[in-house]
């Protein structure tokens, strides 16, 4: 009976092992290959990214922004947006700098000012739908206390069965030595 628990409580926490981990490396790993992860907020850009999933965005240099691309922006107060490139405007008095006009997918209307370039976090790569409320739910309590709470459950079922194996030994071998003095 021991075994079988043992053996289950070890296969489940491989399994929230493995969650752990891809979780981590989508959420936070993907930065050491040079991708920025977002939450999309929005419905602007439904249905290519839905609200809920994550984009992964990589830093180029806006020169090499086409019409089309999707790009990943700060605007005033610090609001993340990202939203495709309808258009790229040349500053008229600084021909290095550009500005992009753009617009979300789902958007009747172009976004007002255009983006400078300075502006942009990066082009988008790729997206996982769904992920950004995994992310959002694991970072706002209480969903915050139930993952550490899972996690120390996890940890202290995975010692239980060592602990109930060690004190069934030492019970029995208590039991050995009754019988040893009763003879």
């Amino acid at each position: 009976m021991l075994a079988k628990f043992k053996k289950v409580v070890n296969i489940v926490s491989i399994g929230f092992l493995s969650l752990a981990i891809l979780l981590a490396i989508l959420l936070v790993g993907t930065r050491i290959f040079g991708f920025t992860p977002y939450t999309v907020l929005s419905g602007s850009m439904e249905p290519r990214f839905p609200v809920g999933s994550v984009v992964y965005v990589r830093k180029i240099d806006p020169a090499e922004l086409q019409t089309r691309d999707v790009i990943t922006y700060v605007i005033d107060g610090g609001t993340v947006v990202t939203h495709r490139i309808i258009e790229i405007i040349p500053d008229e008095e600084d021909a290095s700098v550009l500005r992009f006009r753009t617009k979300g997918d789902n958007n009747n209307i172009t976004d007002g000012e255009p983006i400078h370039s300075n502006n942009i976090l990066g082009k988008v790569a790729f997206c996982l739908p769904l992920l950004g409320y995994v992310s959002h739910y694991i970072q706002t309590p209480p969903w915050t206390y139930f993952v550490i709470a899972i996690v120390l459950m996890m940890l202290l079922l995975a010692f239980i069965p060592d602990l109930l194996e060690k004190a069934l030994a030492e019970e029995k071998s208590d039991d050995g030595q009754t019988d040893e003095k009763k003879e």
